[in-house]
């Protein structure tokens, strides 16, 4: 499994400028599946995600010495940047035949790529959209397991669901970052337990004090800067009452 390179205050998820604007930037790509005639739906579409940068955090080819770690690490020693494209009959068959993870979820697939810089995107890939993504559910999503980790969303913000599933990948991220090593090893070994909803108002007020790990976006695209998108609500970084427990994470995108 992958190393946690980023001390909480020399963070790449961070919206003020720092020396890792300086350094060169990569980015994550992750391409969706959508076909015409059976579009993935938008909850399963962003849990994805999630879990697909998680399988590419996990995997050992992300470690040590693995063919992508190289990669893995020059994207997180600069700004942490996912984009989201999508594909569809032989650019989807294109895509796969790249070096990366499928990742399927109930009706959604996501294949995830190691990082790439922002102007060096493979051709198959840089040729995709990154419009388009706009998914719907079927029904609404049922109720999120309160013992299982949530990505709750900002039910303030209006985001496409190529942006929704960036900013869920980012907070997979934070709560993976904060994790022990054996918390990530159950995690892992459960296969990525997660879901992903829109909080209501109160709970997000809620939600946003309570010390999880927070994404706040940078700006790049759709909202403004410093827009808090994502809380991930894992139950091993909960904190205990009265300040107990694990610190707060101070991470933001």
């Amino acid at each position: 499994m992958s190393e946690d390179p980023t001390p909480v205050s020399d963070s790449p998820f961070r919206s003020e400028p720092s020396a890792r604007d300086e350094a060169p930037q990569f980015v994550l790509p992750l391409v969706v599946r959508i076909e015409k005639a059976e579009p993935p739906a938008r909850t399963d579409a962003l849990e994805t995600a999630a879990r697909a940068v998680l399988t590419i955090l996990a995997d050992e080819r992300s470690a040590g010495e693995g063919e992508w770690a190289g990669a893995m690490r020059d994207w997180q020693d600069a700004r942490i940047r996912k984009v989201v494209r999508r594909a569809r009959g032989a650019e989807w068959r294109r895509a796969e035949a790249l070096p990366g993870i499928t990742v399927t979820g109930k009706s959604a697939e996501v294949r995830v790529f190691p990082p790439v810089p922002l102007d060096g995107w493979p051709k198959d890939l840089a040729r995709l959209q990154v419009s388009g993504t706009d998914l719907d559910d079927p029904e609404p999503p049922v109720d999120a397991d309160p013992a299982a980790p949530v990505l709750w969303l900002n039910p303030d913000l209006g985001m496409s669901a190529g942006k929704a599933m960036a900013q869920a990948g980012h907070a997979a991220q934070l709560a993976w970052w904060e994790l022990s090593d054996e918390e990530r090893a159950a995690w892992h070994d459960a296969g990525f337990p997660l879901a992903a909803r829109t909080a209501d108002p109160v709970r997000w007020s809620e939600l946003t004090g309570m010390g999880l790990p927070l994404v706040r976006d940078a700006g790049f695209t759709e909202i403004a800067p410093g827009s808090c998108t994502v809380v991930a609500d894992h139950p091993a970084l909960r904190r205990e009452p009265h300040g107990a427990g694990r610190a707060a994470s101070t991470r933001s995108e």
